[in-house]
């Protein structure tokens, strides 16, 4: 799929890699750029190609209407999310759940909003944020290693139902970008244009899954070793 005359849609897209998402769309030719968020107000628009939407995960209502007033999307682009630095154990139940729900229910209630118009404009492809915490679990981000996990899952089981109609899905896996999710976490970063540049490549390319980092690909080759070799340090008592 080419980006060049594309029509985008690009969920948390008022800040980090959201934003840089439709930075790059832009300069990338696409003919118009959705950019949504649950607070629209907060959407910078410099360009007549941008309309800014509400668009928020946790509500069916503003999804629909969403997907109503952008019936010419060819390429959806799901970048919302949120961390709580919850463990499973100690953190609140409701917590944990809403961390799946954004992540998991949330992602999956805007492709099935706007996989039929996916459809009727051609195929279009799906971009999935994902993480490399994805395929790992740290002290301190349970909940949300868990979601993004199921979130990967969902990404390849709906690749597979959407391949139907000629729609891409691609997952795309990061380590960290420096965003303001991230501000407070002292590790590497990487630059939040550098995950919308590789993922937008990948588009071009046809490519079902972008790794866009050395610990997002250090994390994926781990998986087919022994487990006790990757938790080795962290499980030290």
């Amino acid at each position: 799929m080419d980006v060049t005359g594309s029509i985008a849609l690009v969920t948390g897209a008022n800040r980090g890699i959201g934003r840089r998402f439709v930075d790059e769309l832009l300069a990338r030719g696409a003919a118009k750029v959705y950019a949504t968020a649950r607070r629209p107000e907060l959407i910078e628009v410099s360009d007549p190609r941008v309309e800014a939407l509400r668009l928020d995960l946790l509500d069916a209502r503003s999804v629909a209407d969403a997907a109503a007033a952008a019936p010419d999307v060819t390429l959806l682009v799901n970048n919302a999310g949120i961390t709580t630095g919850t463990n499973l154990l100690t953190g609140d139940l409701d917590v944990i759940r809403l961390e799946l729900d954004t992540h998991l229910f949330g992602t999956l209630g805007v492709i099935r909003a706007f996989a039929p118009v996916l459809a009727s404009n051609g195929g279009g492809a799906v971009v999935n944020i994902l993480s490399a915490l994805s395929w790992f679990a740290s002290d301190g981000a349970g909940a949300y290693s868990v979601a993004k996990a199921a979130e990967w899952n969902m990404t390849n089981s709906l690749r597979l139902e959407l391949a139907g109609q000629r729609t891409l899905v691609q997952g795309v896996h990061l380590g960290a970008a420096d965003t303001d999710m991230m501000a407070g976490y002292d590790i590497p970063k990487i630059d939040p244009l550098d995950v919308a540049r590789a993922s937008l490549d990948g588009v071009k390319s046809g490519a079902i899954e972008v790794l866009v980092d050395d610990t997002s690909r250090y994390v994926k080759a781990s998986l087919a070793a022994d487990p006790a070799q990757f938790y080795a340090q962290s499980l030290v008592s």
